[in-house]
Formats: structure tokens, sequence, C-alpha cells
């Protein structure tokens, strides 16, 4: 992205009478293309948070019978949380209980 010296506004690429040119969309400032060009900028991707808390969320969670699908055991940790609007029921998110295993799933 180019910007005009002018104005500050983002330039755009025109091509009205044959040639290429940058050329700011509120002011009459131009800048002609005789060259390619080309930019490569790589973007710093965004640090996710642990929406459920971390591993210190489960520390304290409260166990119930359910059967977790990857490893056949029948207790698990649990956790309810208000994910979607108001007038939906709550999500209920499971942990086994199994510290081999330790798979999550969740319940609508």
């Amino acid at each position: 992205m180019l910007f005009c010296p002018n104005c500050a506004n983002i330039l755009i690429i025109a091509a009205d009478t044959g040639r290429n040119k940058w050329r700011c969309s509120t002011c009459p400032y131009e800048f002609p293309i005789h060259k390619q060009m080309s930019s490569r900028t790589r973007l710093k991707r965004k640090e996710l948070d642990d929406v459920l808390g971390g591993e210190d969320a489960w520390k304290d969670a409260d166990s119930t019978s359910a059967q977790c699908d990857k490893c056949g055991n029948d207790k698990a940790y649990f956790m309810q949380m208000q994910i979607r609007s108001a007038d939906e029921p709550m999500t209920t998110f499971y942990r086994c209980t199994n510290s081999t295993c330790g798979h999550n799933w969740r319940e609508n």
C-alpha cells in the first residue's frame, strides 16, 4: 500500500491513459509506474487467549459420569459456559479424568 504525500490517503492504481500509475482519489497527485513493483510483508500472527481459562480452570472443576470417546473412561470433569445468546442453553465442556488421556469435548 502506498499513501499520497499530499493528503495521506491511500493511492489506487489507475490506467486511464493506457499507462499504469498510482493515483490519489481525493487530490490531483499521480505517480507513473515505469517498472514492476512488488513487496511482501509477513504479518505476525495474533496470540490466542484460552477462553476456558487454561489448565488452572480445570483444577477446581467438578466431576460427573460421562464417557470419554477416546479412552472409554466413565468419569470426566465438567464446566458450563454461556457461549451463545441468552435464550440458548449453556454449553458443557468436559475433560477426561484419566491423566494419560485428558481428552476434551463439549455438548451443547
